[in-house]
């Protein structure tokens, strides 16, 4: 099997199709492009996510609190605890730990995220670090959005630009192997964008504003995500190439690398589908969020990513860009 995520075809067969549900008060249960669990709790919804950081080794701690909290963002949902499992491989030192769960702590207080538990040790199972965080966050009931919640004619709205999350990985894993490659302010443009990849504050705002669906930006990238929607959902959907934005430090990382910009992790950036697109993107950018209307719902079962001399067919994501490159 190829190294990331397992393939959605082979996920929804030999995982997802195992789990047999019983309990009425699970409004959201796993499916293919949902990241969340939600639960009844009267007028309020508990809401929790679960993942690991695997494809990383700088600056994993911090990307391990933003995964999972963007997941819990992405249904409208304000984070507030954080449950953390830390695999720590026998070559660390007491050192390199300190630095992670520095990392781990800082990135919760600055999402005002607490840290509710846990489990730390040290086995020869890893031969670097694994985190696996758990989200638990809870929203209003009548404000919970899932990723399934598309609808025909709905705007599609991209937040940032595609593949930040990937450029930050790529530019501090290879830091060494770029010095030589780009431009010194470049690939330090690029390092910093790992303080760019929390999706909570645009989830939030976008709950309270009233969205179909939310879904955050990781393995598979843009493309990947708008098809987890679509897929999700049940329907189709067309975006625009020249629509999609990106920072040229992206661009001058992938070019190095032969690798898709719009199929590179991204988490950072959130794919939210709306009636009234562009009143949302208004309310972001007054938050000071960059947003953009890259296409739109449509009806049926395709989905198209249309370029300037034709289209292409958007496919069940596979392995993502990243692990061409770090692995």
């Amino acid at each position: 099997m190829k190294i990331g995520k397992i393939p959605n075809s082979v996920l929804k067969e030999i995982v997802l199709d195992k789990i047999k549900g019983s309990r009425k008060e699970v409004l959201i249960r796993p499916k293919v492009g949902e990241d969340c669990c939600a639960v009844d709790f009267g007028n309020k919804v508990c809401v929790l996510s679960s993942d690991p950081i695997t494809g990383a080794e700088n600056e994993i701690g911090r990307l391990a609190v933003h995964i999972s909290c963007n997941d819990v963002a992405s249904c409208g949902a304000e984070p507030l605890g954080l449950i953390v499992t830390i695999l720590v491989p026998p070559t660390a030192t007491q050192k390199d730990l300190e630095l992670v769960m520095s990392q781990i702590s800082e990135t919760a207080n600055s999402l005002n995220v607490d840290i509710i538990g846990g489990h730390t040790e040290v086995t020869g199972a890893v031969n670097r670090f694994v985190i696996i965080t758990t989200a638990v966050g809870y929203v209003l009931k009548d404000k919970l959005v899932s990723t399934s919640g598309a609808m025909v004619g709905d705007d599609i709205i991209l937040t940032k630009f595609a593949g930040i999350e990937g450029t930050a990985i790529i530019a501090h894993d290879k830091e060494s192997e770029l010095k030589d490659k780009i431009e010194k302010d470049v690939l330090e443009k690029a390092k910093s964008l790992v303080k760019d990849i929390s999706v909570v504050k645009e989830g939030i705002i976008a709950g309270r504003f009233g969205v179909n669906s939310m879904h955050d930006v990781t393995e598979g990238g843009v493309l990947g995500a708008v098809w987890e929607v679509a897929e999700a959902s049940e329907k189709g959907a067309v975006i625009y190439a020249d629509k999609i934005p990106v920072l040229k430090e992206t661009l001058k990382i992938c070019n190095i690398y032969n690798i898709d910009p719009f199929r590179l992790i991204s988490s950072g950036c959130m794919i939210i589908t709306c009636k009234n697109g562009k009143d949302l993107v208004k309310e972001l950018e007054e938050n000071g969020i960059k947003a953009t209307v890259i296409g739109q719902i449509t009806e049926g079962n395709e989905k198209r990513l249309v370029l300037k001399d034709g289209y292409i067919d958007i496919n069940e994501p596979l392995s993502d860009e990243l692990y061409k490159v770090v692995n």
